[in-house]
């Protein structure tokens, strides 16, 4: 099916044409007519499935010729979505006179109040920095038509659904919504059915399980070597580049200060990061200013981040789903890339609650001639190895009943 048969506007389909746009992806195929009907819509997609042309075309052919007042609300969790999801924006509509305006934190406020002051047809927005245009009058939400939450698991994971609800009591009860998340936890349910009214639900790509391009071990270490075996880990393995995510902002900057002590070109991209220092980061690391990017959940989906040849979870993900996308961001457009998890005896539930998630086991290695001290978890995985582990890692060497690693070197 082509985009000319959903009934889009001709400035849109002239916006789509310039993108180079040809087939629609799964989502978009079920997702614009749907909106293009007028029905509030819930998607269950994965970053990169295509999901913001999904919403937005429709959207943006239903909204007509421009009035200068907000009527297409879009909230994003983070600083980098809300840019990424204003430039497609932005780029769809092209050929029309729609304005738009993108409004986050960590920056000033002179360029949003000036976008606010001429009048925009569509924002894009963090919750936080919404909220505060609200509180200071220079925005209001009493003419939204259109209104969508973008990666709403991701915001209820920050802490923002009481903000999220606060802004959309402020928006007309005749709406439409959408309503986007890789997940749909309880408390998401919750929002949906306060928050939307008979809503279709689509499900495209929940994917349970890594792609088959990734690489994917768990070294097993005492807590007090992590740091000694992410660095040997570092000094062995032949990296292109390499993101380390970490639990926390504090453990991502101890981290980095580690490594640049150790001679890595390290950048760090976490949510107390300036959006000058975020983007700095990001276009350094995509250069290869950076070999290394110490990173927490904020740069494991939605970031347009290529080429990642391995990733290392020095602290393992709390929610199965993390661990899916944070490894997600190596093996990607069907390139191999090599995945490590540092796993602790204090992690021993979250690793279980992720293999029971994606339905294998997930190999235990250990790094040769690496002086290990005694962890309960090596005699764990004795016992379990006497029937093998399922799985194959791809290259790596058996030895003494332990499986060796890295699994393969580049």
């Amino acid at each position: 099916m082509a985009f000319s048969n959903f009934g889009l506007s001709p400035q849109i389909l002239e916006g789509i044409k310039a993108m180079g746009y040809v087939e629609p992806t799964p989502i978009q195929l079920r997702a614009i007519p749907l909106l293009m009907q007028g029905r509030d819509v819930i998607g269950s997609a994965q970053t990169g499935t295509g999901k913001t042309a999904a919403f937005a075309l429709p959207i943006l052919s239903k909204m007509g010729e421009p009035t200068d007042k907000t009527r297409f609300l879009v909230l994003e969790p983070t600083r980098e979505l809300a840019a990424q999801v204003e430039t497609a924006i932005h780029d769809f509509s092209r050929f029309t006179q729609l304005r738009t305006a993108v409004l986050y934190g960590g920056v000033g406020y002179g360029r949003q109040l000036d976008e606010l002051k001429r009048g925009v047809d569509i924002v894009i927005a963090t919750p936080g920095r919404l909220l505060d245009h609200m509180g200071r009058g220079t925005l209001q939400l009493n003419n939204v038509q259109f209104l969508v939450l973008d990666e709403a698991d991701r915001m209820l994971d920050m802490g923002f659904l009481p903000d999220v609800k606060r802004i959309v009591q402020k928006c007309p009860r005749e709406r439409q919504s959408a309503l986007f998340s890789a997940t749909i936890p309880p408390q998401i349910e919750t929002l949906i059915q306060w928050a939307m009214k008979d809503p279709e639900t689509i499900e495209i790509g929940a994917r349970r399980s890594p792609a088959e391009t990734v690489e994917h071990v768990i070294y097993p270490v005492a807590e007090g070597q992590k740091t000694d075996l992410l660095l040997q880990l570092l000094e062995r393995v032949h990296y292109e580049s390499v993101i380390v995510f970490c639990r926390t902002k504090h453990r991502a900057d101890q981290i980095a200060h580690l490594l640049k002590r150790n001679q890595h070109a390290v950048a760090v991209l976490h949510s107390n990061r300036t959006q000058r220092e975020r983007e700095d980061a990001l276009a350094g690391f995509r250069k290869g200013k950076y070999e290394v990017l110490v990173a927490t959940d904020i740069a494991s989906r939605g970031l347009d981040i290529a080429d990642v040849s391995h990733v290392v979870n020095y602290d393992v993900p709390q929610h199965p789903e993390d661990y899916i996308h944070r490894i997600g961001r190596t093996g990607r457009a069907e390139a191999s890339g090599d995945a490590f998890t540092l796993m602790v005896a204090g992690d021993a539930q979250h690793v279980y609650a992720i293999e029971r998630f994606i339905g294998q086991k997930v190999p235990r290695v250990k790094l040769e001639n690496f002086t290990y001290q005694y962890t309960a978890l090596f005699e764990e995985e004795k016992q379990g190895q006497k029937g093998g582990f399922p799985g194959k890692v791809r290259g790596a060497r058996i030895k003494g009943g332990y499986f060796f690693g890295p699994s393969r070197r580049r």
